[in-house]
């Protein structure tokens, strides 16, 4: 015995050997905080949610970015074309007035604005000392350029040739290019603007766009992935539900099994266990069924003897052999109760390599201990068996005990072992010449507690329990069997039949039944 060390805090006390909160006067503390049930169905279904959110997030995103690079790749090709352009019409262009190159930047700016078609959105100036020279056209921009002073003059005033301006109507991009015609003449600055607003609006559409049809698809998927999970999982639902409604008088529920899945194989698992469970309590029903059957009839006799015991010592010591008798009985009676509770069980029999000349030499030998018959060692089979010797000892023992408790003194038994006639199992025997088993009992003998009618002979007084034990060893080893076969001449013969798995055997006859 143990103490529990506990530990007070404030008004709750912890006890240090189960956990349990307690208060201070010793009633229970505040339950547990449960955390909240989330099934599995929306588990899954908020992961596949998360991961496409976050797929289409990405894939509208990238496009997003790339739409927008592009935009400004485009937009800088531009620039560079036409500061190019005009670069080299101040090289090599004529005044169409005089044909001979240019000398004022007024003139030059004039005649290259005339010649040019520039984009919509696209913006040609030229400034000489503070005039705005430009083509006569609308800019689709809430304020243009030419309009905007103090634009023109940061971007005449400044060192840099290109630039990008941040303003409430709109982002710019531009270039320039100044002009120095030499000989005094006044200098000027060829601009070109690009108001990128429309076209940076493009990609903005187009991830507008990718967002709804993500959240369309999100709707989609959320719908799809409810059903198919809830598809998916019926199975295991169904699991639940059933476990959920076993109980120990009702184990007969299954599952059913439909495709070849991990789904299907939960199900089938789950139902072998249902077999094991059922079989167990099933098994344990019938021991508590069967002791209380059988033990009642030893019992009553018990304390009926004890109850009418005189004073007299020849009466005691008769109660005292009847009751030592019927004490003698229940032990055997509980024992192999017991051993058939035990052939639920996987490990029931341990099959080894056995040698079965030598298996069938050893029951022979324990055999011709229990009375005096006419033993006779009928057959031996020669090589390797897998079973379990001690079990089969005592399957094989337990025939030739049913044969002695039907037969006379010196009745000839036979005991031996052979192959089968299929050559994929080994069958070893107890063949009795006493009055057989009629074709009525022939199925029931092998029941627990079932006797069949009474034997010409008999000197039985079991339980009938011995031959159900010899079933349940024969079936303990995977595909065994016990059969009854009549013995020619009369008589019965129980045969052990026996999976074999093992060398190469030869078959040796020592008498024929």
């Amino acid at each position: 015995m143990t103490a529990a060390r506990t530990r007070t805090t404030g008004t709750t006390t912890t006890a240090g050997t189960t956990g349990r909160e307690t208060t201070a006067d010793g009633g229970p503390g505040p339950a547990p905080a449960r955390r909240p049930w989330i099934s599995a169905r929306v588990r899954i279904l908020l992961w596949l949610l998360a991961v496409m959110a976050v797929a289409l997030g990405t894939v509208a995103t990238t496009t997003r970015s790339i739409l927008v690079r592009d935009v400004d790749h485009r937009v800088t090709r531009l620039l560079e074309q036409e500061t190019g352009e005009f670069a080299n019409f101040v090289d090599r262009g004529r005044d169409p007035a005089t044909g001979r190159p240019f000398t004022e930047a007024r003139r030059l700016l004039k005649v290259f604005l005339e010649r040019q078609y520039a984009d919509p959105d696209e913006e040609l100036l030229g400034v000489v000392r503070g005039k705005v020279i430009r083509q006569d056209r609308d800019i689709p921009s809430a304020l243009p350029l030419h309009q905007d002073e103090q634009a023109l003059r940061r971007i005449t005033s400044g060192e840099r040739r290109s630039g990008v301006l941040h303003r409430p109507q709109g982002e710019v991009r531009w270039a320039r290019v100044p002009i120095e015609p030499g000989g005094g003449a006044p200098s000027g600055t060829f601009i070109v603007a690009f108001h990128a607003d429309r076209e940076q609006a493009g990609p903005q559409t187009v991830f507008r766009i990718l967002l709804a049809i993500s959240g369309v698809a999100l709707l989609l998927t959320c719908g799809i992935g409810w059903a198919v999970a809830g598809r998916i999982l019926a199975p295991v639902r169904l699991v639940r539900t059933t476990a959920a409604q076993l109980t120990e008088q009702d184990l007969t529920r299954r599952i059913p099994v439909r495709g070849r899945d991990d789904i299907s194989a939960l199900a089938e698992t789950f139902n072998a266990m249902l077999d094991r469970l059922e079989r167990a309590f099933a098994a344990q029903r019938q021991f508590v069924d069967d002791a209380g059957h059988e033990l009642r009839t030893p019992i009553t006799i018990v304390r009926g003897h004890l109850e009418l015991m005189g004073d007299g010592p020849e009466e005691r010591e008769e109660t005292v052999r009847v009751v030592t008798d019927e004490l003698d009985r229940m032990s055997r009676i509980v024992e192999d109760l017991l051993l058939l509770a035990k052939a639920e069980r996987p490990d029931f029999v341990t099959p080894e390599p056995v040698e079965l000349a030598e298996l069938t030499a050893d029951v022979f030998v324990k055999a011709r201990a229990l009375g005096e018959r006419g033993w006779r060692l009928a057959e031996v089979a020669e090589g390797t068996v897998h079973v379990d010797p001690q079990r089969i000892t005592q399957a094989m023992v337990q025939l030739a005990q049913n044969a002695v408790q039907h037969t006379a003194r010196g009745t000839p038994v036979h005991i031996g072992s052979r192959r089968s006639r299929t050559g994929h199992a080994v069958e070893l025997y107890v063949a009795d010449s006493g009055p057989g088993v009629s074709a009525a009992d022939a199925e029931l003998i092998f029941e627990r507690f079932r006797r069949g009618t009474a034997r010409r002979g008999s000197r039985g007084s079991g339980a009938g329990l011995g031959l159900a034990i010899v079933k349940a060893i024969a079936q303990g080893h995977p595909g065994g069997r016990v059969e009854l076969r009549p013995t020619a001449g009369g008589g019965a013969t129980f045969v052990l039949v026996l999976p074999e798995s093992g060398a190469a055997h030869s078959e040796q006859e020592e008498e024929d039944i």
